[in-house]
């Protein structure tokens, strides 16, 4: 199924991978989610306790790298960019960031002259430096037809949406794409294999040109996001995008014995404060995660099935009408 894998020693790629005891968060900004308080009405407020606008995560969590949307329309995208830069330029003294096209363009000509006027823009000076490279821009329909050289020279591209085969990251090689997502969601294996494939390209060209991002919007804490934090990290990941946190409360969804017993056993990634529910430990923008490394690929403590209720069916609707629906 890997083809292009040929003479590369696999066993030996496997050996010599390590987890690492701890992986930066790299959050991501929505387009649609609240960049200062000025974005929020009162009303619209969770009131949780816990940060909500941009502002309010950078102060709290004081991270690192940030992964940020763009919409497709070059100039609302620079308006949006400018205010962002203007909360990381002034709270954090170092940064990094990654730009997300999330098949908003439906061209390389699209994105490349979105990329050109952040260039262009004195307020973007440091966002344009800290960019580390640009996440698929281009609709699936088309991102594995066409080259993306024109932009790619100047800065990295990795597909993420159109990585459905085995056979998609050689296609967008052959393009001028230089990275590939790993996502738990799209198997594991294909990560592994993908990371086999960047190792080999590096070793080959001496260079570190060819890479690897992790992404992964909503694991929910638990075996979710355990089990993904483990695997990139085993790939030498040293950042992860990570949001479940931000929109999901925790380990609320779970009865109090399972959250004890998850906390217990990974003492490092959760905390309990004040009788509310398990969240993830996040602290100057970095997950511990040394007790994942455990049989039982990343879980130490059960799950009780006991409290998980069935999903009840979708009604079926006849084959005629799914057909006449282009279903």
């Amino acid at each position: 199924l890997t083809p292009d894998l040929a003479g590369f020693d696999i066993a030996a790629f496997l050996g010599g991978l390590r987890m690492a005891p701890s992986i930066e968060v790299r959050h991501t900004v929505g387009l649609v989610d609240p960049i200062t308080a000025e974005d929020q009405k009162p009303e619209e407020r969770v009131n949780d306790g816990l940060p909500e606008t941009l502002e309010e995560v950078v102060r709290c969590y004081r991270g690192r790298y940030y992964k940020l949307k763009v919409g497709g329309d070059v100039a609302a995208d620079l308006a949006r960019l400018t205010r962002i830069a203007s909360v990381l330029d002034r709270d954090l003294p170092d940064y990094r960031a990654t730009l997300d096209g999330n098949e908003q363009y439906e061209s390389v000509e699209g994105i490349a002259e979105l990329w050109r006027r952040m260039r262009e823009t004195p307020a973007l000076a440091r966002l344009v430096s800290s960019i580390l490279f640009i996440e698929q821009p281009i609709k699936r329909q088309v991102a594995l037809s066409r080259s993306v050289r024109p932009l790619a020279d100047d800065k990295p591209l990795e597909i993420d949406e159109s990585d459905g085969e085995l056979s998609s990251f050689p296609a967008a090689l052959a393009l001028g794409y230089t990275g590939v997502s790993s996502k738990n969601c799209k198997g594991f294996y294909k990560s592994i294999l993908n990371a086999a494939r960047v190792a080999k390209l590096n070793a080959e060209t001496g260079t570190p040109r060819y890479f690897m991002s992790a992404e992964d919007l909503t694991t929910w804490a638990g075996v979710s996001v355990q089990q993904d934090l483990c695997l990139v990290s085993l790939l030498g990941l040293t950042h992860v995008e990570r949001n479940g946190h931000h929109f999901i409360d925790g380990m609320s969804f779970a009865p109090e014995s399972e959250q004890a017993a998850f906390a217990a056993a990974h003492p490092d990634l959760y905390e309990k404060r004040g009788g509310g529910p398990a969240r993830l430990r996040i602290e100057a923008g970095r997950l511990s995660i040394g007790s994942l490394d455990c049989p039982g690929f990343a879980a130490a403590a059960p799950l009780d099935f006991s409290s998980m209720r069935p999903m009840p069916a979708a009604p079926r609707e006849p084959i005629g009408r799914a057909l006449a629906a282009g279903e």
